[in-house]
């Protein structure tokens, strides 16, 4: 038998669909601060915010094996994801928090964002520690003083020698959630479970001390809780070179995309087509593009640098491609899969190349 239900303090949202406020300056301090957050500006919903991680990332746990990362289109990370971690000072300076509306995405509600949100994300992590003799993390209160309990609160420090020291988590992370699993069996025959979760995102610091303290004491000195926080981490980045058949006379150029992008969708909004207006469809034979289905082949690329920080080619576009093992379909290839970073060069139109 299992029994669950869900911890979490209540929030009396502003009647406003969205809002945004810079935090207070750091203050190396381990009690609550008394900011002033009563003056935050009120702003109207805009079609173009955004979530809290940004559209090519999808929420990541790490820690002590809780699960695996994963991050939607650019897949699951073959680097060590702390490389793209951020100094402390900056953190403090590109915390910020939204209202939410409710989408198919997520609920309503208020959450952690960074203001940079073209360089950098917000990862979501969750880690084990152990609970006796506390966390070992030393807290801070970037923004709060309003009523209604809303602010920021990040871990300033984690203490040497205390429980969270060796579980990945940061100096700079928020914490957004805390979850207890409790054997509450009064028999060893049967095992019931007690599974409580704390709510702590965008709280200011005497809340977030409230919710964390109102756990059960541990039920055993190897009982561990799961904790979840949000990190700013900045996006990986491809910078492509960009080549044109020599007959063209165009001078090479150089771009930036995002870990994740896909490269025919991400070359076409910042201006560039890749289709060859010479070459015939591989699947009918006529003149025009399939429009990403992968079938005309009009798109293909030819890799001379980089072609590890691409996405693994599919079987059909394999096949298709099978005697020019330096070629990919801009349309079915992913930059910077698996969270990668680094330096491409493409020949743009291939088959115009002479000895291609």
């Amino acid at each position: 038998m299992k029994l669950q239900y869900s911890l979490a303090l209540f929030l009396a949202l502003a009647p406003v669909t969205s809002m945004a406020f810079a935090p207070n300056s750091f203050t190396s301090n381990m009690y609550s601060l008394s900011h002033n957050m009563n003056d935050i500006p009120k702003v109207a919903p805009s079609s173009t915010s955004k979530p809290t991680a940004t559209a090519l990332y999808s929420e990541s746990i790490v820690g002590k094996e809780v699960s695996p990362l994963y991050y939607a289109a650019a897949g699951a990370p073959t680097v060590d994801m702390n490389k793209y971690n951020i100094p402390l000072e900056r953190i403090v300076n590109e915390w910020t928090a939204v209202i939410q509306p409710k989408s198919s995405m997520q609920d309503e509600g208020i959450f952690l964002q960074t203001k940079s949100d073209k360089e950098l994300f917000v990862d979501t992590l969750q880690y084990k520690v152990t609970r006796e003799g506390g966390l070992g993390l030393v807290l801070t209160e970037l923004a709060g003083g309003r009523e209604d309990g809303v602010g920021i609160t990040l871990i300033e420090e984690v203490i040497q020698g205390g429980n969270a020291e060796q579980s990945g988590i940061i100096a700079g992370d928020s914490i957004i959630g805390l979850t207890l699993t409790q054997n509450t069996s009064s028999s060893s025959m049967n095992v019931d479970e007690e599974t409580i979760r704390v709510s702590t995102e965008c709280l200011a610091y005497d809340p977030t001390i409230e919710a964390l303290t109102s756990l059960p004491p541990a039920s055993s000195p190897e009982e561990e809780i799961i904790v979840t926080v949000k990190r700013i981490r900045r996006q990986p980045k491809i910078s492509l070179k960009l080549q044109y058949p020599p007959e063209l006379e165009e001078p090479d150029n150089t771009i930036e995309l995002f870990a994740g992008e896909n490269l025919r969708r991400a070359l076409l909004t910042r201006g560039i087509k890749l289709n060859d207006p010479l070459a015939e469809r591989f699947d009918s034979g006529g003149l025009g593009d399939c429009g990403a289905d992968g079938t005309c082949a009009t798109c293909v690329i030819g890799i001379t640098k980089g072609m590890e920080l691409l996405s693994p080619i599919g079987q059909q576009e394999s096949q298709i491609l099978s005697k020019k093992p330096r070629w990919r379909m801009a349309c079915k290839t992913v930059v910077g899969h698996g969270m990668t970073d680094g330096e491409m060069t493409i020949q743009v139109s291939p088959r115009q190349w002479a000895g291609v």
